[in-house]
């Protein structure tokens, strides 16, 4: 059936409108991060009279932004990885099988993204603390530390979404496993994890932007050694200037290569996410 013309109009407006609201800010961002500093802080102009690179030069040098990098890259993919991993068993356990306490589990799971972040800071901390002086482990301002509380928030809502993920998935699958003499386990990693890999990126793509761009937590569990992009980036705000050319390099720099692997997993995404709306 062909659209009224009223509502193709409509429609090409609403997206033009939602276009612009995108579109734009990443074009004052670019434009930014190639003027000078003094051009930045003077009166904006749409289109800058002088371009230069030199903030993609000079923004490696004012802060250690590559190592915030490798930071913010070691935790998020450690973190997503073990959130994933552990997932996967957990929600594949309350998918295939009824036990005492799986209803209480599921409500347990899902209740805790209720609750804000800032309610698990300061027990977060404390128990770090003691337990790096009970133990020596270096939980408290450590990579490990804060892979461990970005797991705290992400884990749940990984379990949830892969049981309803799991859930859509025939058990006559794992029936047919265990027939050619497969266990559970067997069952789980050669038939139903290569059936549920986009539901699995999908979790994994959450997990990893999650911890990305997660301030909170990396604001007070890490030190100068182990800070990571979402905090470091605050380093380009001086006492005396703000090095806003600087920042908008920065931020285009290291958002580059999450946007080029977001957009190649990006079918894995919608389909994960369509069969979880769909259960």
């Amino acid at each position: 059936m062909r659209e009224p013309t009223w509502f193709r109009w409509t429609r090409r407006v609403g997206l033009s409108v939602l276009s612009g609201f995108t579109l734009l800010p990443i074009y004052v961002m670019v434009t930014s991060a190639l003027k000078p500093l003094a051009d930045v802080q003077g009166n904006f102009a749409w289109f800058p009279t002088r371009l230069t690179l030199q903030p993609f030069v000079d923004m490696w040098h004012t802060i250690p932004l590559a190592r915030y990098f490798l930071n913010s890259v070691v935790v998020s993919s450690i973190a997503s990885l073990a959130s994933v991993a552990i997932a996967l068993l957990a929600g594949y356990a309350v998918s295939r099988y009824r036990f005492r306490g799986r209803q209480a589990f599921s409500v347990v799971v899902l209740s805790t993204q209720m609750f804000p972040g800032i309610l698990f800071l300061l027990p977060l901390f404390v128990i770090f603390v003691n337990l790096g002086e009970a133990t020596g482990l270096p939980l408290y301002g450590s990579r490990l530390g804060l892979i461990i509380t970005y797991l705290t928030f992400t884990l749940p809502f990984s379990i949830w979404m892969l049981v309803g993920y799991l859930d859509s998935i025939p058990r006559e699958l794992d029936e047919a496993a265990k027939v050619d003499g497969n266990g559970p386990l067997g069952a789980l990693f050669r038939v139903v994890v290569p059936a549920a890999l986009p539901g699995i990126v999908a979790v994994a793509i959450y997990a990893f932007m999650t911890a990305w761009g997660e301030v909170l937590f990396a604001s007070v569990m890490t030190d100068d050694s182990t800070r990571t992009l979402a905090v470091g980036l605050q380093g380009y705000a001086t006492q005396n200037n703000i090095y806003w050319n600087q920042i908008m390099a920065a931020s285009l720099t290291v958002s580059l290569p999450v946007v080029i692997g977001f957009l190649l997993l990006q079918r894995f995404l919608v389909a994960g996410m369509t069969a979880g709306a769909v259960k």
